[in-house]
């Protein structure tokens, strides 16, 4: 019976390795480090851009944020010709205080819980939001946010660690698929 147990933890421990790896794999997409994971938002193409009408932000994700080695500060081709433009990333907010619900300055992580009760993501993995104007914004840990402003490359000391970009926020809003 224990040698019967013992191979069926063994097949379903395997098939949720393969389950957990095709979450972040695609059969015939290559790696992440090779993928390039920049979208612009659609406008359509018969429609001429206003004149005066701000730049649209580029949707980028985390991966393209780690196209930044953070030991030598060498950036991806791509990441560099992002450097001054306006960006629209995902994540979490962490607030720089603690119970802190409002402020003008935070961090933006990929994923929730960063930074706060666990050792921190490489700098690659966070960014230092300051808000234009230095215009307050509500900061809720629970909710993942899209995060609009102008991306720079910088490293920066924060209180949860070493950060690799800082971000000058113009826009919060919630996440959506879209």
């Amino acid at each position: 019976m224990t040698r019967r147990t013992n191979s069926l933890l063994s097949v379903a421990g395997l098939a949720a390795l393969v389950v957990v790896g095709s979450a972040f794999t695609r059969p015939g997409v290559p790696p992440v480090a090779k993928r390039v994971a920049i979208t612009t938002p659609a406008r359509p193409s018969d429609t001429p851009s206003p004149v005066g009408a701000s730049q649209q932000p580029v949707n980028i994700d985390w991966r393209v944020l780690a196209g930044l080695d953070y030991t030598n500060g060498k950036a991806t081709d791509t990441l560099r010709k992002l450097e001054g433009k306006q960006v629209r990333i995902p994540g979490f907010v962490v607030p720089l205080d603690d119970f802190q619900e409002e402020g003008a300055e935070f961090l933006l992580v990929p994923y929730y819980g960063a930074c706060v009760h666990t050792p921190p993501p490489p700098p690659n993995q966070i960014v230092m939001v300051e808000m234009s104007g230095k215009k307050a914004v509500k900061l809720n840990l629970f909710d993942a946010v899209w995060m609009s402003g102008t991306l720079k490359i910088a490293s920066v000391e924060s209180p949860y660690g070493t950060v690799g970009y800082t971000l000058e926020g113009m826009k919060v809003e919630p996440y959506s698929a879209k």
